[in-house]
């Protein structure tokens, strides 16, 4: 056997192919749609909304949140019902899509407000680590993947299970009919494969969500912590 000398031997788990494919569960894939703008005509809307549509139509349990009313990061107690509303809709989520308008070359501030409202730990808790997420962006001139990019970051940042596709539309004032609905085109046959594929690693990740994103620097710190408190009892 390999000599590790700097690793705790003991937290050093070997892959368990069993806890990767447990039973799988029979409910319906519940996924939480954010969007980033509050216009009368939002585009990011309606491409949350057709988002919405095509995972219904793959056997999900949607919400769309609503991100009106909701204050800025700090600016109210975390008691605020806007402010409850999302982080419970979070909780309750198993996947998420984030659908962002790309303005001055970013995310809006709408989008990124709301992110910031999830908490990265309530308690020990973290409530999107494990969670799968679909990022796409709208744009209103040509195709750009800044908003996208920046949204990956943050899943990462989040713990979440960032699946590889995405999905970027350009020029979206010309991707939607007078319905709101989206035209067919390449544009709608890529949010089609992304939802797709949103619902197959949230099938295939949900009830291992807790064994993938178990780690040994975690199961170290927490023997370290449980040694302390034992420690200070037998003084």
């Amino acid at each position: 056997m390999t000599e590790l000398p700097a690793a705790h031997v003991e937290h050093l788990l070997q892959p368990d192919v069993d806890a990767l494919r447990p039973p799988f569960s029979t409910h319906k894939p519940r996924i939480l749609i954010l969007y980033g703008s509050l216009r009368e005509v939002s585009y990011s809307r309606l491409l949350a909304q057709e988002a919405g549509r095509l995972l219904e139509h793959f056997g999900c349990e949607v919400r769309i949140y609503n991100p009106e009313g909701l204050p800025l990061p700090d600016a109210a107690p975390v008691s605020h019902p806007k402010v409850q509303e999302l982080r419970s809709l979070s909780e309750w989520s198993e996947g998420q899509v984030w659908v962002s308008p790309e303005r001055h070359g970013a995310m809006t501030g709408i989008m990124k407000a709301q992110i910031d409202w999830i908490p990265l730990a309530v308690g020990s808790v973290r409530p999107t680590q494990g969670k799968t997420l679909a990022v796409m962006e709208v744009s209103g001139g040509s195709q750009s993947f800044n908003a996208i990019n920046q949204l990956r970051i943050l899943g990462r940042w989040m713990r979440m299970i960032t699946i590889p596709n995405q999905s970027s539309v350009a020029k979206a004032f010309q991707e939607f009919d007078t319905n709101g609905r989206m035209k067919p085109s390449p544009y709608y046959d890529r949010v089609v494969d992304v939802c797709e594929e949103l619902v197959k690693f949230t099938l295939l990740t949900r009830d291992a969500s807790a064994y993938l994103t178990d780690r040994y620097s975690e199961r170290k710190e927490e023997a370290e912590k449980l040694e302390q408190r034992v420690n200070l009892k037998s003084i």
